[in-house]
């Protein structure tokens, strides 16, 4: 297993040779085509009559998953399974590969290090909302994206029992959101977690509402339920995690950290949250208006190009004021009790929203960029402003939330283990037969 990222052409080739080696087992094919002309290519393990779906590289800078995929495909292929792991009898297991490859590399350029938030973020790319392959469309008898369309069609085609989507969080912690109640998932996650010294995210900010069975683990809302701050647009409901409910899948989401804050996993009393949630607001609402600027000073300058960075720019911005807002002290009423866990992770929100929103203006503004008119007279002056703010955010947000870095190795192998203690929890309760290796 590669200590490192891949590539979507590295993934590709990985998972050819599979194929090639055990045709009997192993079969790769095509279940889509991206936005961009991009094959989108899903691996199959076994010849069993149930199944089990794996999706790798639904958010673009995310690409832990597959590798975690390619792992758990190896390992399923093996004939013997000397590690001991469980596993679910009569299964056969698909691994989506990168649901989103044009994203995916977008972000190649900081793939292979150095691992430092400078450059990491100088590189960073994430769709707009609306581009991400997981999310349905908002409108009534909208047409979905062709990535989003062949994931639905695969998860109707197989109507899984377990559904696990690999995701990768930058900074923070591993926790596991669950469509429907699965026992024993906490202690599987803290296990795993512990051994590989990877922390445990107790107050995340995706799931900072939702309900926790167990250390780490989070029930999505239904609908009519509080599901996220007001100020964003994501609802899991209006989700792919939900989409094959109605053949009785579990669909877990598997977060692993790159960069760890153990923070994050202490659920002390914080000692003055009002305080610290003074200065998030703050923080977040003067660099997001240090931003904005930025951008309406370059806007006129900006060619057709920049469309795909400058969405999710303009996203970011729109929802820092109200987010701003709603974590004020005066306004935080509605907010869950603020432990030192709950209080790092809207720090970390915040920090990345500045962060990322810094990196993708800088990609728009590179000399060799073709984005913007580069006679155009304010680009250099807030080249320089830009390049100046972001190496001082990235180095206040590593020392403020005390990050580390957790090893590639290590956030694949949890994934590994959490996928497969989840298949077999799900075996359990679905009927499966469960054997032991």
């Amino acid at each position: 297993m590669p200590g490192r990222y891949l590539t979507v052409d590295e993934l590709t080739s990985r998972a050819e040779r599979l194929a090639a080696t055990q045709p009997d087992r192993v079969v790769l094919r095509r279940i889509g085509v991206s936005r961009a002309g991009e094959p989108i290519r899903s691996l199959s393990v076994g010849r069993g009559s149930r199944h089990v779906l794996v999706v790798a590289g639904p958010h673009a800078n995310e690409p832990v998953g597959g590798v975690t995929a390619l792992r758990l495909a190896r390992y399923l292929a093996r004939a013997g399974r000397p590690d001991g792991f469980s596993y679910t009898a009569d299964t056969t297991w698909h691994f989506v590969l990168c649901l989103d490859p044009d994203g995916a590399r977008r972000n190649e350029r900081w793939l292979k290090g150095p691992m430092t938030f400078v450059h990491h973020y100088r590189h960073f790319y994430r769709p707009g909302f609306a581009g991400q392959p997981e999310w349905l469309p908002g409108e009534s008898g909208a047409v979905p994206m062709p990535e989003t369309r062949a994931l639905l069609d695969l998860q109707d085609e197989l109507r899984p029992f377990l559904q696990c989507s690999l995701h990768g969080v930058d900074v923070g912690g591993s926790f596991v959101q669950l469509t429907r109640g699965l026992p024993g998932m906490a202690d599987e996650l803290v296990r795993s977690a512990g051994d590989l010294r990877i922390p445990v995210e107790l107050g995340p900010y995706d799931a900072f509402f939702w309900p926790s069975p167990g250390p780490g683990v989070y029930d999505m809302p239904q609908p009519e339920e509080t599901d996220q701050f007001d100020s964003l647009p994501a609802s899991a409901a209006a989700s792919t995690w939900f989409h094959p409910h109605r053949y009785g899948t579990f669909t877990a989401v598997v977060e692993a950290p790159m960069w760890g804050a153990d923070e994050v996993g202490d659920t002390a009393p914080h000692p003055d949250p009002g305080a610290a949630l003074e200065a998030i607001s703050r923080g977040l609402r003067q660099d997001a208006l240090l931003l904005d600027g930025l951008v309406e000073r370059i806007r006129p300058g900006l060619l057709a190009a920049a469309a795909p960075l400058l969405a999710p720019v303009d996203e970011y911005l729109a929802v820092c004021p109200g987010l701003a807002e709603e974590w004020a002290p005066g306004t935080a009423g509605t907010l869950p009790p603020l432990n030192r866990a709950r209080v790092m992770s809207l720090r970390i929100a915040a920090r990345r929203l500045v962060v990322r929103t810094a990196g993708l203006l800088s990609q728009l503004l590179a000399p060799d960029a073709p984005y913007v008119r580069q006679d155009f007279a304010p680009v250099d002056t807030v080249r320089e402003t830009l390049d100046r703010f972001l190496v001082q955010r990235c180095d206040a947000f590593e020392a403020d939330c005390r990050v580390r870095w957790i090893p590639v190795h290590d956030q694949v192998e949890h994934q590994f283990r959490v996928v497969l203690a989840a298949a077999e929890l799900t075996g359990r309760l679905s009927g499966a037969k469960v054997v032991r290796a």
